[in-house]
């Protein structure tokens, strides 16, 4: 994963330079260290209701603005080293790349300000990155030297024992010490999107207030008096993950710790809503959905099948319990994203209530607009981050870069995918796969992969293999549903979203052949899309193949099956979700 320049950022800053600081130097003087000439000293000029925010310029921090600002508190942004030394309370929320990280850190002075402010036992939160940073050193893309200020090394997660890596979703904390600010976490799920983890010891086991199992025990928290770091995300753990910060902004506030009804053991399975979002007949923004991707009434008049407000129907899912969000602009792939204001508003509005995951799809690609001027795929994905969403879905772009790479074995480098998943790592991609089922009454008739199909076809034919299709379903890719896929994880895509044209709208239940061979061929988290109808679909597709997580749209939309019902039932079933 790597992290880009400023190029998220919403603000550009502009640190004064100073020469990198080494780690040897830094766990020389991690008990003494004296800020330089140029720093000046803790200022008060910060009021009490002022959290200072180290946004170094990589991925989507607005969810964190939104959840400091919802919980009464102003944000102020670094500008200058000196105001890391003035902060009452610092949040450094790192995403991306631990070397690019570094780089930044070491060139604009801020390595050297962040250990004085640290070791002087000030009030800091690292949040994912921010906690990985204060190790010695990490592997990705290394070996590149961290901040020194607790020792270890940043690796990561085994593949090789089955566990799908990005550890993308819901998991248990196993809490170790009195940590302040987990006080209210007891046995709930908090959200965790990263590849690579620090590991507990013998020499860091004084900073170790949590940790967490996906294939090993590694580190979820860290505390050392008023220093606090987390592996996962508060501002994306709903209402468990607000109180995390809650108790950071708030530390000597009398608050109650609140019951659990059920202990979290492990991560869990995600239960998704999903929203297609486009202009209706009038022009006004809107949810729809499609039967076998029609989106328009059977009537007279043919208009655009409307089921709600995005923003609206979003912020009742998160209340509801939905563990992601996800917005479909199903107009995207015709029109310029960065002209549709008022989709990236929905996403603006939509981050400043809803504190589960965001992910955004739609026309994410190279752009050239009506004055002749160039857009790449990047600038379109950081447009979207800036907006609040945490995750890219890509479609059609990724299926012709498949093609490309399937064609020539060679990785251009260049593709949205490539370009996305490079800059803001692959845990921030998912390639959204629209495949038709094409049967067969011979597997050896076509050159891609085949299975044998649980219910045979129109005309008996045993054998099927799924055809990837672009522009919303409307054009047949000569690539099936597992070259893509396996093409895809190879290119950067971090988490597939499987759906099924043949399933869609028709409540018959997921595509099990489609969603099993797929979840087994790859080694990145799959979601299951397209045919649900029922809360007994989602525990067959959990029972029957390797999703990750399960989403469905319209019997949301039209409260056909409330989503706590499904997590009730998948729970009755002994399913692990969040509650």
């Amino acid at each position: 994963m790597e992290a880009p320049p400023f190029a998220s950022s919403t603000k550009t800053l502009s640190f004064r330079s100073s020469s990198p600081t080494s780690l040897l130097f830094l766990r020389k003087n991690r008990l003494s260290f004296r800020p330089s000439r140029n720093f000046c000293v803790r200022a008060s000029s910060a009021g009490d209701s002022v959290v200072t925010l180290l946004d170094y310029g990589a991925g989507n921090v607005r969810s964190v603005r939104n959840a400091i600002r919802h919980l009464g508190f102003d944000v102020k942004d670094v500008q200058t080293p000196e105001d890391i030394l003035n902060a009452n309370r610092l949040v450094f929320p790192g995403v991306g790349a631990f070397a690019a990280a570094m780089d930044v850190l070491n060139k604009n002075g801020m390595a050297e300000a962040l250990c004085s402010y640290i070791e002087k036992d000030r009030p800091f939160l690292g949040i994912c990155l921010g906690l990985q940073l204060l190790f010695e050193s990490s592997e990705e893309k290394g070996p590149v030297k961290g901040l020194g200020l607790i020792p270890g090394v940043v690796g990561r997660f085994d593949s090789s024992n089955g566990f799908r890596v990005p550890h993308i979703g819901w998991n248990a904390l196993q809490i170790r010490k009195d940590s302040l600010i987990l006080d209210d976490v007891g046995s709930n799920h908090v959200y965790f999107v990263h590849s690579y983890r620090a590991m507990p010891s013998d020499e860091n086991n004084e900073w170790v207030s949590s940790s967490c199992n996906y294939g090993d025990n590694f580190i979820a928290s860290v505390r050392r008096g008023n220093v606090h770091a987390v592996q996962f995300h508060p501002e994306k753990s709903g209402d468990v993950g607000l109180s995390i910060l809650r108790r950071f902004l708030y530390p000597k506030a009398q608050l109650t710790k609140k019951p659990t009804e059920r202990k979290a053991l492990k991560l869990a399975k995600r239960v998704i809503a999903c929203l297609d979002v486009r202009t209706n007949d009038k022009g006004d923004l809107v949810v729809t959905k499609g039967d076998q991707y029609d989106v328009r009434e059977h009537t007279k008049e043919n208009e655009v099948r409307e089921l709600g407000k995005p923003v609206e129907l979003a912020r009742q899912y998160y209340k509801d319990g939905a563990d992601e969000v996800s917005f479909l602009n199903i107009t995207g792939f015709r029109d310029f994203p960065l002209g549709d204001l008022p989709m990236l508003q929905v996403l603006r509005y939509t981050s400043e209530n809803v504190f589960v995951p965001l992910t955004v799809g739609g026309g994410i690609r190279d752009f050239t607009d009506a004055n002749g001027r160039k857009y790449s795929s990047l600038e379109v994905a950081s447009e979207y981050f800036r907006c609040g969403a945490d995750k890219i879905s890509i479609g059609s772009d990724a299926v012709y870069a498949a093609e490309e790479y399937l064609r020539t074995g060679v990785k251009s480098g260049n593709s949205s995918l490539e370009q996305i998943s490079r800059v803001y790592g692959n845990q921030a991609v998912v390639v959204s796969i629209d495949p038709r089922r094409v049967y067969l009454k011979n597997p050896e008739d076509v050159g891609f992969k085949t299975i044998r199909v649980t219910n045979p076809g129109p005309n008996g034919e045993e054998f099927a293999w799924y055809q990837c299709t672009v522009s919303g379903g409307r054009e047949g890719r000569p690539i099936g549903a597992y070259e893509l896929a396996k093409a895809v994880e190879e290119l950067g895509a971090g988490e597939i979203l499987l759906n099924c044209i043949d399933c869609d709208g028709q409540k018959k239940g997921f595509d099990i052949d489609l969603i099993k061979l797929i979840s087994d061929a790859v080694g990145i988290p799959v979601i299951a899309s397209s045919g649900a109808g029922s809360a007994e679909h989602f525990s067959e597709v959990f029972r029957k193949t390797n999703a990750s997580a399960a989403l469905a749209a319209g019997i949301f939309h039209r409260k056909e099956v409330p989503i706590q019902s499904v997590k009730e039932h998948l729970l009755n079933e002994g399913i692990e979700v969040r509650i």
